[in-house]
């Protein structure tokens, strides 16, 4: 077997830097829009849509703890330039200006460049959620060199995977399709040491597009390095058996109506697509975190239990929530275990829209009872589960 080049590792280690900047970028933009910073705006009798003035936003950034001054900001706005995420609205000014200008994200305007890497990054964020939502995935636990690994697998189930699904034509475009995704840096071998064969060899998604991305991260270029080993990940390499006192975020942004500058109104993913590609099909689920965290105190006044909530007359009422998942996610962490509770709520997040509050306690997850599961297994049947995400929960009578 062909183990995997230098320079291979390199241009991998690159792109998968590029792919962060992409993904912290779009949802940066989301909360942007959500927090109205990004709108249509006037200036010498002309209007400019969606977009937003830098200094606004360095105040923004700072406000909501993304950078700790303003030349943190500034410095990582330049990021986002030199990646063609945002730009200049007339391309007058090729650096970030914390002053009284007018910038806009290219995937507001249309100018975003659709160039072969972005298409396979696009493609290969579509298999990673048509892969984790599938009944019977292939992702499963699996052990090399007597350490387990989460959600791997094996090379030749990948391209029977990728053929069965109509995503290849054939094992060979099957096998162009795997390598091209590892030379993106979007799946690698275990130990990084292969490139991708059709064979009995162990592969994981690389990116863990789910994740919550912290706009310092794109200052240290070697990120991707660090973050690909940790624990946060369920796509990344590591041992079993985290810690049990984390918890799953599961997300941060609403749902909403975006004006795009065009005549054809463009989602996330479509805005991306651009035209056909052999590494590119579309399904509309572009969704990001959950992320491990470590949860503060528990937000409930006391324990509760099972019989208590299920006792006749007890002043609990249930409720169903259906919440629709956003690019990021659904906006909520859940608690403790039988039962588990809703620890904090997004406010500008789907679970809020839907009425979802601290204090609820889970009953129900699409359908299937949850009271005597702990937080951990909720919050897989969460993750692995449809965007669309419907669940009853039982709340206090106040």
């Amino acid at each position: 077997m062909e183990s995997l080049g230098g320079s291979l590792k390199k241009k991998a280690a690159e792109l998968h830097y590029r792919a962060e900047v992409m993904i912290a970028g779009e949802q940066l933009r989301l909360r942007l829009h959500d927090g109205k910073l990004i709108k249509d705006r006037r200036y010498h009798l002309r209007t400019y849509p969606n977009c937003f003035v830098a200094k606004e936003l360095t105040d923004w950034l700072i406000d909501h703890k993304e950078a700790p001054d303003r030349e943190t900001g500034i410095r990582l706005m330049q990021k986002l330039m030199d990646h063609y995420i945002i730009h200049h609205v007339c391309d007058e000014h090729s650096d970030y200006k914390d002053a009284k200008l007018l910038y806009r994200f290219r995937k507001d305007d249309g100018t975003f460049p659709l160039n072969k890497d972005v298409k396979v990054f696009v493609r290969g964020q579509s298999l990673y959620e048509k892969l984790v939502g599938a009944e019977g995935s292939i992702l499963k636990v699996r052990e090399e060199n007597s350490v387990k690994y989460q959600r791997t697998f094996l090379g030749c189930e990948m391209v029977d995977w990728l053929v069965q699904e109509g995503e290849a034509e054939s094992r060979k475009e099957a096998v162009e399709l795997g390598q091209a995704l590892l030379e993106h840096g979007i799946i690698q071998h275990v130990s990084n040491r292969h490139h991708f064969f059709d064979g009995d060899l162990l592969y994981q998604f690389w990116i863990n597009f789910r994740r919550r991305r912290r706009l310092t991260e794109l200052l240290n270029e070697n990120s991707s390095r660090t973050l690909s080993e940790s624990p946060d990940s369920p796509f990344c390499l590591r041992k079993l058996n985290p810690d049990p006192g984390n918890t799953s975020f599961l997300s941060v942004q609403p749902n909403k109506e975006i004006k795009i500058v065009s005549a054809v109104r463009r989602s996330s993913i479509t805005s991306l697509a651009g035209n056909a590609n052999p590494y590119f099909s579309v399904t509309p689920t572009l969704v990001f975190p959950p992320v491990a965290e470590c949860n503060p105190k528990s937000v409930l006044k006391r324990p509760v239990t099972n019989e208590e909530l299920l006792s006749p007359g007890a002043p609990y009422v249930k409720k169903t929530l259906t919440i629709v998942g956003d690019a990021v996610g659904w906006g909520f962490v859940v608690r403790g275990g039988r039962p588990c509770h809703i620890q904090a709520v997004d406010p500008g997040g789907p679970a809020a829209a839907a009425g979802m509050k601290v204090c609820q306690f889970v009953f129900s997850v699409n359908g299937m009872y949850v009271l005597h599961l702990d937080y951990q297994t909720i919050s897989s049947l969460i993750m692995t589960g449809p965007r669309t995400l419907v669940m009853e929960v039982m709340e206090a009578v106040e």
